[in-house]
């Protein structure tokens, strides 16, 4: 697989180490892993850069709208060709990419969620632009881009608000993902826990929701968010 290829998997399952960062408040075990790869694949993909000749479409729009050069577009879409050659992603897809790089757990519900926080015109597929403008958020974009984009994945019925059964479902599915390689290892009531640390952190007005600037104010107040938010911020 080559290099730019492996980097668009690990962008999608990046952000799966990003929420579990943080609502957990600790690195999963793989996270210094998967750092080391993004490492080596960027000195592959460098190598890259220099034989790329296909351009996609609407290369300089996409280059004003994300924080990619277009050297470093073309790299991510050569890559995301190779995986999905039909140039879009559907649900199942996304599923395949995180049963591959979490084999002891069940991602499918994690998948479920994260796909339809990256299908913002919920077509019931993810394009290339869709996935350079969410991996651009998370790896270069502002604290506050960071957070609303993962303000929306937790908010699953998208009503403008998280409350607990939100919650649980997102927590419950990634722990379902990490399966036995959690860390610290789990205890049947761990996810309620950790959805109870989180309301008691963020529902600042105690009315059992969790709003926008709720979520942000409590998670600018976090350094341990702050720095998982940061840990990425120049891979590429």
């Amino acid at each position: 697989m080559s290099g730019c290829s492996k980097r668009c998997k690990l962008g999608f399952v990046k952000f799966a180490q990003t929420v579990f960062k943080l609502i957990t408040g600790t690195l999963s075990k793989d996270i210094a892993w998967w750092y080391y790869q993004y490492q080596r694949d960027k000195i592959e993909d460098e190598l890259e850069m220099t034989m790329v000749c296909h351009r996609p479409e609407g290369l300089e729009q996409l280059e004003a709208q994300t924080n990619f050069t277009k050297r470093e577009l073309q790299v991510l879409y050569r890559g995301f060709k190779n995986e999905c050659p039909s140039g879009v992603v559907n649900e199942e897809t996304f599923k395949q990419i995180y049963a591959q790089f979490f084999p002891h757990g069940d991602a499918s519900m994690y998948a479920h969620y994260l796909f339809h926080a990256f299908d913002i015109t919920q077509t019931g597929s993810v394009k290339f632009e869709d996935f350079v403008t969410a991996l651009s958020i998370l790896l270069r974009g502002t604290v506050h881009e960071k957070l609303r984009w993962t303000f929306n994945l937790y908010d699953i019925n998208k009503d403008g608000y998280i409350n607990k059964e939100e919650m649980m479902d997102i927590v419950k599915a990634i722990y379902d993902m990490m399966g036995k390689y959690t860390y610290p290892v789990l205890k049947e009531d761990t996810p309620r826990q950790h959805v109870d640390v989180f309301f008691q952190k963020m529902d600042k007005n105690k009315d059992g929701i969790v709003t926008l600037d709720e979520f942000l104010e409590s998670c600018q107040e976090d350094d341990n968010i702050m720095r998982s938010l940061q840990l990425f911020q120049n891979v590429m």
